[in-house]
């Protein structure tokens, strides 16, 4: 009967609505058990624990969230007389609604589906995290559960951990959060701390006593807590003070694991030794802008069951007292004896004075009288120490600094932070208690005696009234950013103080000389006379700089140079400096002609040192700026340099002084500077030839690395295991350097970078440091990168970042440079890899992680201008000299395209195989992870392992992680999904634990999300709460709807409904320290306010509403800087013409993704989950799809079925032109010729429709870019293989299979319409034949040979083409004509690669007029006519081929380019060789040795009159048999030699691949058989590939081969430079670019 009641009374209060929601968590347990669970819920207490029931916390809550109940769903029953999960187990009950905080990733999440949560220090050194810490339900044999991939028992995974404790701040507001240190509350002050790292220093600060801490940095507790071990003094090794100081710790993600090697506990753990709380879940910059506004305010931290009442200001205790020794302590043997009041004194103040300047120091009380001195302590000099709170509570201190002061002759004083307060007040002047004051690492500090800015790290809340100082007294020092005193200084004694801390820890020491100024004093030592340096007023006058570009695009060397490019530009046309460019980078924002931000004559000319002088003679500049063009531009400056010709013509070479230049980039040279001043790199040796490189391997010890020098991306680099592979890789190495580097293998260690930017007047500061996600042996170019770093300690960070200064001045670099290092994951030994004195990469990812401008800062400094002169450009009121603080992460990710080409590995070494990367913004390192991968390939949800179809099955998954492939990252998370561990993983990859413990939460996420698929399983996730957590570990609405069997805008809506949605987070450099004058946002779900606020109501107005731009994402092969440029002339015209812009875009090299470009700049990703987030909070007035390539374009009709306007042509219009299906049938209906086509199901049809029209065939896959998939099929096999690869790439797109029509002219139609009517339009014309994809294809325009019939039929095609799409806005078509008969290849509604060419060439710009059509303007057509432009551009493509070794380098209908040049000339010859040139293409001049091989006989004939040529112009020709016997039986000199049969048959002296190794070919002229992809190896891959590897220069095509013959014989080479603007004043009949 009992029984039976209990159940009757459990059936009852579980019908109770508002329980509803607790009833999962009853789910097989007994009656009892439910009974007494809701009576302890009715109670508000915690029975719940007796019976090992979790009490969970809401997943989402407050305005951004409807549901405050989350459920967890028990992996397992447990019986009343079972002990609980854990005997400390956390225990709290749910906690009601909160609109003032945010729920952050739990990272219980990865415990109930990882080993990482029962991982002991033993199986995990180093990443121990405390056990009470990791909750975890247990699996039915007791353990923890692993993961099993789609565990439905798993749903555990998705709460958080952690009482639930809260922040009252006195202003009545309240923020709550989980507990992660001790159960307990507390009172204190809340002060927030900028500083990235440092937090075991920073707790452990006495002058922190009484405060609560708020930490701005979002991720907390890395790197764990290190032991309490002594040093020599007795004194805590890794701690600042003897205990934990503060009340209490706020940050906004706390990480339960942790990975270092000097670990010891877990920084939970080490708060609850100390009795301190920790609370997690914060919004922290919502809580900073709040102080920054407010002032420092008092508050409390309450924990369950521990309220406190009213609030205590620790201000008014004596803090100082409670923290000051209460004996005297002695510390040294010899030296002079220092007296040092402890006020709360760092222990590095003590290493200080007695290691590093052997000194004796004796450490008195705080009140110790100094004028009766009872312990007859005779002193030499007095030393102030830092302290918490209020200075004028220590009046017995102050009383006996008076003393000293008072003394005769005076004796030495010295006082730091709370020490200059103390000074000051004893030497009659007055303090006050700041608004919030200065706490952080990166407070920029002027000594007001030589105007030098010092990065220097602070704490404190008071400061000195400098107005108040007495008439002896003077500033010391002054804070560039709030101007607020920062030292005083006696005018007539050896006394001084500073307010920051010159000893950090944590910090930088760039003021550490000032223990030795002191310590001089003591011992009566002349002091250095310190006076302003006359260089300040010697800053050159320039009036007109030559600014040398980087040229195409190539792996290595890609459009972060445009960006740096521009910068420097615009930052010279600020000083009203004359810019001159040479660049023949057509498709760049850079090289566009702009009164305002352009140079002033732009030359697109081949970038040589012969084409440089010439225009040097012409232009006349008084400087030349080579730092901002890649390695192309350093190498043609060096040679400018060494040459004389920069001397003689009296150019100045702006910025880093070429020697400095040279020293970097030669490795003899830069191990010995790097010897004086004992620092070393990685053991390294130089060689000339292979047998000084196996000597120096010899040396070293196998295996090493291979290096060119003065090479981009790792060039011509690799591993080598014996001589064999040495000699081999050193061979190749030397085509591209006189010189290579033979490298210690230091693969394993940690690779991290710090971009570091000097000044001339010596103030050094670095910008930002960076981390490698993998470890060294990777290309960093190749590698994830993170920044700021993530496993490095306070130690660590400040050591490398010393070094890094230390180096950049010694080295005497001006402006920006990037410093490499390694450093060993289990101790402090580290060595330097390289430093960039220019430009890179990095500098790009470094200026838009951080909002710091680098390139532009450094043209400025390049003038001579100082760092403390020049404005932060965020802030506006901030000097550019300091070091931004970031309160998010930032991560890099590369994009490859190798699967583009046949035989290329896809493993990662020393050489950059990448085309391009993306960076994500966002308060989680899964956040950012995961939008990272979408943004790489959009077409992925998220990260993923085995559902990511990039785990290779034939293949063993421990191989997959042990080689660095593009694919790795999958693999590793794949190996999480099927339950391996942490350590596994780790031994496997040597990836630094930390990481992989993020990777493991989000498939442990994952896994449990799965748990909820299934009818009913969205409600449930949302009931639960489950989904705020998925979206702050940054899962997609598509991942989720895909594993719960729903839809992405079901979820969407759903969400929206529950209130979760994003908020919006400034960039602003200083982690909200100070107003940020910035529209630099990102999107997160960390966080719960909004820094910029929204706007509620759309403007009919679509000027005011404002206009969404979607930029073109990564660089790829096919979409590169060229819609870069796209984007940016639309976000121009839309600014001039009085539109609010905002730019969506996520490619930190591109132009569009500098803030100074629109009105609102989102970092984010061109998803449509996200582009909706941002067009709806922006109440947008419409979206334009058109500008940024095919990744937007691919949008379109979802984003327009989601409601937006789309801008421009129709989503269904665009639908219908990507369709090939549905286009290709509007041509049949308009009856416009195109190549027989069909739309296949099955490969069986397509054999019987080519039967139909006869081989070869075209594959072409709908919706993708660059041709991606695109072949062309000469049998059965090849079209039953195609189209399985275009179907896997075309998804659930049509496959078209077309007829490919050989030896048709391909034509370029590039046009801009409105409302389906034509306004204005060019047409190229392909010099190659069809079958070359218009992206490789050589490009001329206008076209010089199409009939006038042809002409007439493009025109008309086109023009009915547009009226059947509704065209508004840029379009490119693709014609191929042949006897005068005009086919349709393709249309894309959108801007095409060739739309900067044609606009640029035209001197009229399409995208500008196409922007007016699509926002509906009146358009005025540009009077352009073809046929009388008395000049010709011929644009080239660029490859890169040199850095993917085993690929064919040829041509076919896939695009293969990374880049594009153009040049332009009187005709196409001239144009021709130029932009050959321009590619790095050299002519034969070296031995004047040419060798001819041609498929067959058809092609020969088409040749002839050019080898006839060649041979009467005195070349000496080489052939293959065929070719050789072809070209001999009609009267051509030529010289036979063999056809290799494989890559080893060099051996005879007749043969064509020993000439080619042995550098004996200038040229090869190699055509082969057709536009086919073939696997097999033939003797013509063999030629080829050795041409490319061993710099031979290589040409493939037949039409080319011509054009170039053609050239060289009329000396076009030597054509007279002219800049565009000459081409522009041609005079012309009929049409005016100025009517």
């Amino acid at each position: 009967r009992f029984n039976f009641s209990i159940a009757l009374l459990g059936l009852a209060i579980s019908r109770l609505p508002f329980l509803s929601c607790y009833m999962p968590l009853c789910s097989g347990r007994s009656h009892l058990t439910v009974v007494l669970l809701c009576l302890s819920i009715f109670a508000n207490a915690s029975t719940a624990s007796i019976f090992g029931i979790r009490r969970t916390h809401p997943l989402s809550f407050g305005s951004r969230a409807a549901f405050h109940s989350p459920i967890v769903r028990m992996s397992r029953k447990r019986s009343l007389n079972e002990a609980p999960q854990d005997a400390d187990e956390v225990t709290s009950l749910p906690v009601r609604a909160r609109s003032n905080s945010y729920s952050p990733i739990p990272t219980s999440i990865a415990r109930a589906a990882s080993g990482l949560s029962v991982t002991s220090a033993a199986e995990m050194p180093g990443t121990q995290a405390d056990a009470d810490a990791r909750r975890m339900p247990q699996c039915n044999n007791g353990s923890a559960i692993q993961g099993s991939y789609g565990d439905e028992k798993l749903g555990s995974c998705l709460v958080f951990q952690g009482e639930a404790t809260k922040l009252v701040l006195n202003d009545g507001s309240s923020h709550e959060g989980y507990g992660f240190g001790a159960s307990t509350s507390c009172h204190g002050e809340v002060v927030f701390n900028t500083g990235m790292v440092g937090y075991p220093e920073a707790l452990t600060d006495p002058s922190y006593r009484g405060q609560v801490l708020v930490l701005t940095f979002p991720l907390v507790g890395n790197y764990g807590v290190p032991g309490d071990e002594k040093d020599e003094h007795g004194l805590p090794k890794y701690f600042e003070g003897d205990a934990v100081h503060i009340s209490g710790l706020v940050v906004s993600s706390y990480s339960w694991e942790h990975s270092h090697w000097t670990a010891r506990k877990s920084l939970g753990k080490w708060l609850r030794d100390a009795g301190v709380p920790g609370l997690y879940g914060i919004d922290t910059r919502m809580l900073t802008k709040k102080i920054r506004e407010m002032g420092s305010m008092l508050g409390r931290i309450e924990a369950p069951g521990k309220p406190l009442d009213g609030f205590v200001d620790p201000n008014n205790r004596n803090l100082v007292e409670e923290v000051s020794t209460k004996t005297v302590k002695h510390y040294g043997k010899t030296g002079p004896l220092i007296l040092a009041y402890d006020c709360g004194m760092k222990h590095n103040i003590v290493r200080y004075f007695v290691e590093k300047h052997g000194v004796r120091l004796t450490v008195v009380p705080f009140d110790y009288d100094l004028e009766t001195n009872s312990m007859d302590i005779q002193w030499a000099g007095l030393f102030l120490s830092n302290g918490p709170g209020d200075p004028q509570m220590c009046a017995a201190t102050i009383k006996s600094i008076k003393y000293a002061l008072s003394l005769k002759p005076a004796k030495p004083i010295f006082g730091i932070c709370l020490g200059n307060q103390l000074l000051a007040l004893a030497a009659g002047a007055k303090t006050y208690k700041m608004k919030y004051g200065n706490r952080g690492m990166n407070q920029p500090a002027i000594d007001l005696r030589t105007g030098r800015c010092y990065i220097t790290p602070q704490n404190h809340g008071f400061a000195v009234d400098t107005d108040s100082l007495p008439s002896d007294f003077m500033p010391l020092f002054l804070n560039a950013n709030d101007m607020s005193n920062e030292g005083i200084i006696s005018t007539t004694r050896p006394i001084f103080s500073v307010q920051f801390h010159p000893e950090a820890s944590g910090g930088p020491t760039d003021t550490a000389f000032l223990f030795d100024t002191f310590v001089r004093n003591v011992r009566g030592e002349t002091q250095d006379l310190t006076l302003l340096s006359p260089i300040a007023y010697a800053r050159q006058t320039v009036r007109k700089v030559l600014l040398i570009g980087s040229g195409g695009l190539s792996i290595g060397q890609a459009g972060e140079f445009d960006y740096s490019g521009s910068q420097c530009i615009k930052a010279l046309k600020e000083e009203g400096i004359e810019v001159i460019l040479v660049n023949p980078n057509i498709a760049t924002v850079q090289t566009s002609p702009d009164a305002k931000t352009g140079a002033d004559r732009v030359y697109f000319l081949p970038i040589t040192a012969d084409t440089v002088t010439e225009i040097i003679a012409r232009e006349n500049p008084d400087g030349i700026i080579i730092s901002m063009g890649g390695q192309t531009a350093l190498n043609v400056g060096i040679e400018l340099w060494n040459s004389g010709r920069l001397q003689d013509a009296g150019v100045k070479v702006l910025g880093t002084p070429v020697s400095v230049i040279e020293a970097t980039e030669d490795r003899e040279i830069f191990s010995q500077k790097l010897a004086e001043i004992n620092e070393t790199i990685a053991l390294s040796y130089p060689a000339t030839t292979p047998e000084e490189a196996v000597a120096a391997a010899c040396r070293i010890g196998y295996p090493v690395l291979v290096r060119a020098a003065f090479a981009l991306g790792g060039l011509g680099s690799g591993f080598a295991a014996n001589d064999d592979e040495l000699v081999d890789l050193a061979r190749k190495a030397f085509t591209t350097s006189d010189q290579i580097l033979i490298d210690q293998d230091l693969r394993g260690w940690k690779e991290l970078e710090y971009e570091v930017v000097r000044d001339c007047q010596d103030n050094c500061i670095t910008v930002c440091n960076m981390e490698n996600f993998d470890p060294l042996g990777i290309h960093t170019g190749d590698s994830i990168v993170v920044a700021p770093s993530q496993t490095l300690s306070n130690r660590e960070y400040f050591m490398l970042r010393q070094t890094a200064t230390k180096v950049v001045r010694h080295l005497g670099i001006v402006g920006e440079c990037n410093i490499q290092y390694a450093l060993h994951p289990e101790s402090e030994k580290y060595c330097i890899i390289e430093v960039n004195a220019r430009l890179s990469r990095s500098s790009a990812l470094a200026s838009k992680a951080t909002g710091y401008p680098l390139a532009y800062v450094a043209t400025k400094l390049s003038l001579g201008m100082d760092l403390v002169s020049i404005r932060n450009s965020v802030t506006k009121t901030t000097t550019a000299c300091f070091e931004p603080s970031l309160d998010y992460c930032v991560l890099k990710m590369p994009r490859w395209d190798l699967k583009k080409f046949n035989r290329v590995s896809n493993e990662l070494g020393s050489s950059m195989l990448s085309v391009g990367e993306v960076m994500s913004i966002g308060r989680t390192f899964e956040e950012v992870i995961q939008k990272a991968v979408r943004m790489v390939n959009p077409g992925m949800d998220g990260l993923e392992g085995d559902d990511s179809n990039l785990i290779l099955s034939d293949v063993p998954l421990d191989e997959q992680l042990k080689v660095p492939t593009d694919r790795r990252l999958f693999a590793v998370q794949a190996a999480f999904e099927r339950g391996y561990t942490i350590d596994r993983v780790h031994s496997l990859t040597k990836i630094d634990k930390w990481f992989l413990s993020k990777l493991k939460n989000i498939a442990s996420i994952r896994s449990s999300c799965k748990g909820y698929s299934g009818a009913g399983g969205l409600d449930t996730l949302m009931m639960e709460g489950g989904l705020r957590t998925l979206k702050v570990a940054g899962f997609s609405d598509r991942q989720v709807a895909r594993y719960v069997g729903s839809d992405e805008m079901t979820v969407r809506t759903a969400r929206k409904n529950a209130g979760i949605t994003p908020c919006v987070k400034q960039i602003d450099t200083l982690a909200a320290e100070f107003p940020a004058q910035t529209n630099y946002l990102y999107v997160t779900y960390g966080g719960n306010e909004d820094d910029i606020a929204s706007k509620e109501v759309k403007s009919s107005d679509l000027k005011k509403s404002g206009v969404v731009v979607l930029g073109c994402g990564a660089y790829c092969i096919g979409s590169s800087v060229e819609f870069d440029w796209c984007a940016v002339s639309c976000v121009r015209q839309l600014r001039k013409d009085g539109y609010k812009t905002i730019m969506i875009n996520y490619n930190p090299e591109t132009v569009s993704t500098d803030y100074d470009e629109s009105d609102r700049l989102y970092f984010e990703e061109l998803t449509l989950e996200r582009v909706m987030d941002i067009y709806e909070r922006e109440n947008a007035g419409g979206l334009i799809v058109s500008v940024g390539g095919q990744i937007p374009n691919n949008l379109a009709m979802s984003l327009g079925e989601a409601g937006a306007e789309i801008l421009g042509t129709k989503p269904l219009d665009i639908e219908r032109a990507e369709d090939r299906n549905q286009f290709s049938h509007m041509l049949d209906k308009l009856e416009i010729d195109q190549p027989p086509w069909s739309v296949l199901n099955t490969a069986d049809e397509a054999a019987r429709f080519t039967e139909k029209v006869g081989y070869p065939v075209l594959v072409r896959p709908s919706f993708v870019l660059s041709g991606a998939a695109m072949r062309v099929a000469s049998d059965e096999t090849q079209l039953r293989n195609y189209l399985e690869l275009a179907a896997e790439v075309a998804a659930d797109k049509p496959v078209v299979v077309t007829k490919f029509i050989l030896n048709a002219k391909e034509i370029e139609f590039d046009a801009v319409a409105k409302d389906g009517q034509i306004i204005n339009y060019a047409i190229g014309e392909h010099l190659e034949n069809a079958g070359v994809h218009s992206g490789d294809a050589t490009v001329i325009l206008p076209a010089q040979k199409l009939y006038v019939g042809t002409i007439r039929q493009v025109k008309s095609s086109a023009a009915a083409i547009a009226k059947a799409l509704r065209i508004t806005g840029p379009f490119n078509i693709q014609f191929m004509a042949k006897n005068n008969q005009v086919m349709v290849i393709e249309c894309n509604l959108r801007a095409s690669r060739t739309f900067p060419f044609v606009s640029k060439t035209l001197n009229n710009n399409f995208i500008s007029l196409a922007t007016k059509a699509m926002c509906r303007q009146k358009v005025k057509p540009y009077r352009i006519s073809l046929l009388d432009i008395d000049f010709v551009c011929v644009k080239a493509p660029m490859f890169s081929f040199t850095r993917l070794r085993g690929a064919d380098p040829t041509l076919g209908v896939e695009m293969a380019s990374t880049g594009e040049v153009a040049c332009f000339g009187k005709n196409v010859p001239e144009a021709f060789i130029q932009a050959l040139l321009a590619t790095g293409f050299k002519l034969p001049f070296r031995t004047r040795n040419i060798l001819i091989s041609i498929a067959h006989d058809s092609f020969r004939k088409h040749f002839l009159d050019s080898a006839q040529i060649l041979s009467r112009m005195g070349y000496n020709l080489f052939g293959t048999p065929g070719t050789a016997a072809f070209y001999e039986a009609r009267g051509v000199e030529i010289t036979t030699l063999t056809k290799p049969a494989n890559d080893s048959d060099d051996q005879s002296e007749h043969s064509a691949l020993r000439h080619i190794k042995e550098g004996k070919i200038d040229m090869a002229i190699n055509i082969p058989e057709g536009t086919s992809m073939k696997d097999e190896i033939t003797a013509g891959y063999l030629i080829r590939r050795a041409s490319v590897d061993f710099g031979t220069s290589l040409i493939t095509n037949l039409e080319s081969a011509n054009m170039l013959v053609e050239a060289m014989e009329m000396g076009c080479e030597k054509t007279k430079i002219k800049h565009i603007g000459d081409f522009y004043k041609l005079p012309t009949i009929g049409w005016s670019s100025d009517e």
